[in-house]
């Protein structure tokens, strides 16, 4: 599926008070990424998790597609967030590759700040 027909679909069920037209993604992106931490978090806690050999934790398939799943409630709120903002998702996107493109071009994808 191209970015943009899944903004059209997600729309479809972007259903919330106009006047909430910022407010309502903004807050529900949060708690959906919110809960892509818990579930990791969790994983961690409860399943006394595998690691590989370089230390990195390894997920079992319903463990990986548990955390897919709120991936998807991020994206959602990301491709409505997108478009009450004015902007298609695959602009979006493209925005952020672009940056990051001139990030490594220059050397300085590590550190922080936005302007960098």
């Amino acid at each position: 599926m191209e970015m943009n027909d899944y903004q059209a679909v997600a729309l479809t069920t972007a259903i919330f008070p106009e006047v909430e037209k910022f407010n309502y993604p903004v807050f529900g992106l949060c708690e959906e990424a919110g809960e892509v931490a818990g579930k990791y978090k969790k994983i961690i806690r409860d399943s006394n998790p595998k690691r590989d050999a370089n230390g990195a934790l390894v997920f079992t398939p319903e463990q990986t597609r548990a955390v897919a799943l709120e991936l998807g409630d991020v994206m959602w709120y990301v491709a409505v967030l997108a478009h009450k903002l004015g902007y298609p998702l695959e602009e979006i996107a493209e925005l952020n590759i672009n940056k990051l493109a001139d990030r490594q071009r220059r050397g300085v994808l590590g550190g922080s700040g936005d302007n960098r």
